[in-house]
């Protein structure tokens, strides 16, 4: 790619394509909106992971085609997105095919076991996300929801207005 593959070119290259690559996502974000790195979807988790690995990769890149696919691959991933959040916004089908529903874990002060055990989560990180939420009693908390991208809401409070919990799975069914 550059002229010989001594240390020295190693260092430039990684500096420059890296840099190329991080300006280039950052233009790509700046065209696609705030939306782009959100964790709305499990479909926004993973374009995150995969534009990082298509970032380290451009910047290790040993050969321009190499470098190029990345670059273009993060263009097709931003499309993807662009194109899906579009579907799910116009498509109640899309979105039921494209999104998890979320799970509520807990509810009213009760740990719904049968929930835990569908979704795969210990009752002591349930318990840990309460602490995180600052809950002092299980009887202040309203709902535990998992998130339909993994991450784990804590409501806890005198009362609960329903609307917050309508899209929310009530069961481990």
């Amino acid at each position: 790619m550059f002229h010989s593959q001594t240390e020295i070119d190693l260092v430039i290259r990684s500096l420059l394509l890296g840099t190329i690559a991080l300006i280039w996502v950052t233009v790509l974000i700046r065209i696609n909106g705030l939306r782009s790195l959100s964790k709305m979807t499990n479909f926004d988790f993973i374009m995150t992971v995969a534009l990082g690995s298509l970032l380290a990769g451009a910047a290790q890149a040993d050969k321009w085609a190499i470098f190029l696919q990345a670059i273009i691959a993060m263009v097709g991933l931003f499309i993807a997105q662009w194109l899906s959040a579009r579907l799910r916004k116009a498509s109640d089908t899309w979105e039921d095919i494209a999104q998890n529903e979320p799970l509520m874990l807990m509810r009213n002060g009760e740990i719904l076991h049968d929930a835990l055990k569908k979704s795969r989560v210990a009752e002591s990180d349930l318990i840990a996300k309460l602490r995180e939420a600052n809950v002092l009693d299980f009887s202040e908390v309203r709902a535990v929801v998992l998130e339909t991208t993994g991450d784990v809401s804590v409501l806890h409070g005198d009362k609960l207005d329903e609307r917050l919990i309508e899209n929310v799975r009530q069961n481990g069914d």
